[in-house]
């Protein structure tokens, strides 16, 4: 009977916070202090670096860039640009979680504010709850400012009672910031599809994405920041102490600690006791005492260190920089959206060259769409020879089919990545695409799956993690396309409805045929290695999935490594979830 009272007694509990939250507002005449990025970066450590590398390789092009395929790179990277930078750091990211690689990172950045450096934080609303609100600290940090994005009103406790308060404006609830960047000093800065996190990093006990994020150097970065200032200084963004309180966050860190105590208690039961799990430092910075690493912080340690900056290996390259406005998101309920593309120009002093002159063509292209999206649908139609593209999330509308439609016409051979079932994070995202699946290979598009259950899948596609905890799981989540072996784009857009028409995204193109050719060979062998070829069978009536070389798995006509349940689920219930949604 105990058992049957604490169950009633939780769901008051629960049922009264949610008609607390459901009162709650955002709050109003809010103070935005404008600020921007640092006019030049001249006479900063980092400026002098790019500076020296640049004429060591003799570059024709002022903008640099080296790919960021594996964890200790793209970890490595962020701990270079926050331990070079003097003057600034501004971040921009979807989504920031409280957990042991953030952990690392977050202290860094707060030893940077420490010396002197100006850092602004600019995070979408939607995952900073329970625990993951407690990343919001760091706003309470002398020379740290932070702001929200499109934030939800409500405690930050609970996500039911948010999302119950905001009900009446579920199209605001789905437009999301979707955009990431690392910028330091105005003169480095990472951009690509990683969010913060242990996932993100090869960290997690449960799965990691395979991600693939890009550094670059030189003038392309003030390009990015004048993007970030943009969001910086709209409306949409609220400053965290205008939507949260010390005294809330130090609740929050309160009741997570004890929720971490009762988890470990409970698994460790009748075994050795396990290292007690870390939590972000408090507003205060206080640690809680006695903590000690988890076996993933443990298994991670031996790469957890900066990135040579003065031996990494630039390709100086001409690039464009392609980004949605923050207006894509209106600032009202039942405003007229004013996309708007944003896209910059290659502005290098060796722009009369015939790829300068050609990544100028492209941007052109690009130049007359409303979203980054639309951008490069765009360029699809301007491919001639090939088309490779990586999309974890791959829901594609009628306008996309038509580009794919047109581009095997002219000959164009086009080959896509996506997520199968099992490595898809939200299997109902895959619902989408299945639906689409057919047409698709009729059109004569090449459709390759990642396959979940394979220890070394992330080895074979140049991205793995430590081999340690949660290695056999990988999901797909990069954001690539490379096209005509010349152009590679690397952002944080998928090619879906909701990146198209919802969320706002930001993506770099650069033409140069050395990247193009280094992230081709990693993608296709993920395809070849870590991938399931899915094709039409013989009587073109239905899908058989051909298994990844040298796996020794047998073809199946059925989804790989996903339960019957996952698969009657998706079936039932599927029909239901429209693409825009997906």
């Amino acid at each position: 009977m105990s058992s049957i009272y604490a169950f009633v007694g939780r769901s008051i509990a629960l049922l009264m916070l949610v008609l607390q939250g459901a009162c709650a507002e955002l709050p109003k005449h809010v103070e935005r202090p404008v600020s921007t990025a640092i006019a030049s970066p001249s006479g900063t450590a980092l400026e002098a670096l790019v500076q020296q590398r640049r004429k060591a390789d003799r570059a024709r092009f002022e903008s640099g860039f080296l790919l960021l395929g594996g964890p200790p790179a793209a970890y490595g990277s962020r701990l270079a640009l926050i331990q070079g930078a003097q003057k600034t750091l501004d971040l921009q990211y979807y989504a920031i979680h409280a957990d042991a690689s953030t952990a690392r990172l977050l202290r860094g950045i707060r030893s940077a504010a420490e010396r002197g450096v100006r850092v602004r934080i600019l995070l979408d609303d939607f995952h900073s709850t329970g625990k993951d609100a407690l990343v919001l600290g760091l706003a309470f940090v002398p020379n740290i400012e932070m702001r929200l994005f499109n934030p939800l009103a409500g405690k930050r406790d609970s996500s039911l009672a948010r999302m119950v308060n905001s009900i009446g404006d579920v199209s605001r609830i789905q437009q999301r910031m979707h955009n990431k960047l690392f910028l330091a000093d105005n003169v480095l800065g990472v951009t690509g599809g990683r969010n913060l996190g242990d996932a993100y990093f090869g960290n997690a006990l449960n799965g990691n994405f395979i991600d693939l994020d890009i550094l670059a150097a030189g003038p392309i970065v003030r390009d990015l920041s004048r993007s970030f200032d943009s969001y910086w200084n709209n409306e949409r963004a609220y400053p965290v102490q205008s939507l949260i309180k010390r005294e809330e966050l130090q609740a929050i860190r309160a009741r997570a600690e004890r929720e971490l105590t009762e988890e470990t208690a409970t698994s460790t039961e009748n075994t050795a006791p396990a290292p007690a799990p870390t939590l972000p430092a408090t507003p205060n910075g206080e640690q809680k005492p006695g903590a000690a690493p988890t076996p993933a912080q443990l298994a991670r340690a031996w790469d957890e260190k900066p990135l040579d900056l003065g031996t990494a290996r630039f390709v100086w390259a001409p690039a464009v920089m392609l980004a949605d406005q923050p207006e894509k998101i209106p600032a009202e309920r039942g405003a007229d959206k004013a996309p708007g593309l944003v896209v910059s120009q290659p502005g290098d002093a060796a722009g009369s060259s015939r790829r300068a002159a050609s990544l100028q063509a492209s941007s052109d292209v690009a130049a007359g769409s409303e979203t980054v999206v639309e951008g490069l649908l765009q360029l699809i139609g301007q491919a001639r020879s090939d088309l490779l593209i990586i999309s974890p999330y791959f829901v594609p509308g009628p306008d996309m089919k038509q580009a794919f439609a047109a581009a095997k016409q002219r000959g164009v051979r086009i080959r896509v990545l996506t997520n199968s079932l099992a490595s898809n994070d939200a299997p109902v995202a895959h619902v989408g695409y299945a639906r689409h699946r057919e047409d698709l290979l009729r059109i004569g598009v090449e459709l390759y799956e990642l396959r979940s259950e394979q220890a070394t899948v992330g080895n074979a596609f140049g991205s793995s993690g430590s081999g340690g905890p949660g290695a056999s799981r990988s999901m797909l989540h990069s954001k690539v396309l490379v096209m005509d072996g010349q152009l590679l784009v690397v952002g944080s857009m998928n090619l879906d409805l909701r990146s198209q028409l919802q969320n706002t995204e930001i993506a770099l193109l650069v033409r140069s045929g050395e990247l193009s050719r280094a992230a081709s060979a990693q993608i296709e062998r993920g395809m070849r290695e870590g991938s399931w070829r899915v094709e039409l069978d013989k009587d073109k009536r239905s899908v058989v999935w051909h298994a990844p070389e040298g796996s020794g798995l047998k073809d199946t006509s059925t989804e790989p490594d996903a339960s019957l349940t996952l698969r009657l689920l998706l079936k039932l219930f599927g029909p239901l979830a429209p693409d825009a949604l997906l």
